[in-house]
């Protein structure tokens, strides 16, 4: 009998104390492969508590060669009400949307899926506009700037397009995918005629800005994007990856005095408009 009180005890304190998760509690996933560089677990909860809803974002760590057989089931969940895409799912995960924002249907990404009342999902791709609002934070214009970006995959796309819109003087792109680079030179010419467009192997001369979108430098990865071993002071340096958040590019970055903003930055920038998006009507 003693016993069983003192469960009761532990039980009845361990409720007291938690109060983020329950029965009615919804849940909204993000997939990735990896997962365990991701900080949106956290950051995304504590939007959506801090906003007085009851969700949760909990991490989904899927295998590349098993996402197109796991994800239709995972989506058949009740209580699952959104998903949010990290590398290298950007691209593939389109085509689980039913419709897709202005975003997503320029890029052909998203980083953002949304269950409707109806059932029906809808998809977005908000990593340029977190991106450009980690710049405005930070006081740093981008108009009539020198850019080189280096990633064209889901979140390195959705970026360039970002970055197109807040009219350059010159954006130097590079991705290991001669077509990708091609198209999205193409787009940025639509977006910003008047932008010089160069494409070839990334380089910090006579740049301003400098942007990896790319996940070389990830988790445990000492490789830099690009080669090079010093940067001049005056050049701004961004890194999209999250973890480590002292990633190899900006440790030299930071090494050589330069300006530089962090992964983490690029995801407070959009926290707040992937929520807006979750909880629209």
């Amino acid at each position: 009998m003693e016993k069983y009180q003192a469960v009761s005890k532990n039980i009845a304190l361990v409720m007291d104390q938690v109060e983020f998760v329950n029965g009615k509690t919804r849940v909204y996933g993000i997939v990735g492969d990896p997962i365990e560089q991701v900080r949106s677990p956290e950051m995304v909860t504590w939007e959506m508590q801090k906003r007085d809803h009851n969700a949760l974002l909990i991490p989904m760590h899927i295998a590349r060669d098993e996402f197109d057989s796991v994800m239709p089931h995972i989506m058949r969940m009740r209580n699952l009400d959104g998903l949010i895409f990290t590398i290298p799912f950007k691209a593939q995960a389109i085509a689980l949307a039913k419709t897709l924002g202005p975003q997503a249907s320029q890029i052909g990404a998203i980083n953002a899926l949304k269950k409707h009342s109806s059932g029906a999902w809808s998809g977005e791709i908000f990593d340029g506009i977190g991106c450009v609002e980690a710049f405005k934070q930070k006081g740093i214009t981008l108009q009539d700037k020198r850019l080189q970006l280096i990633g064209l995959g889901g979140a390195g796309s959705a970026i360039c397009v970002a970055l197109a819109y807040e009219k350059p003087k010159l954006m130097r792109l590079f991705d290991i995918n001669p077509q990708t680079t091609e198209r999205m030179a193409k787009m940025v010419n639509t977006i910003s005629p008047q932008t010089v467009i160069e494409v070839g192997l990334p380089h910090a001369e006579g740049i301003d800005i400098l942007l990896n979108a790319s996940p070389v430098g990830m988790l445990n990865d000492a490789r830099l994007p690009l080669a090079v071993e010093q940067f001049k002071k005056e050049l701004i340096v961004f890194d999209a990856i999250v973890m480590p958040e002292n990633t190899p590019l900006l440790s030299l970055a930071h090494d050589c005095g330069c300006q530089f903003v962090r992964g983490r930055e690029m995801m407070l920038g959009q926290i707040s408009k992937i929520v807006d998006y979750f909880f629209a009507p």
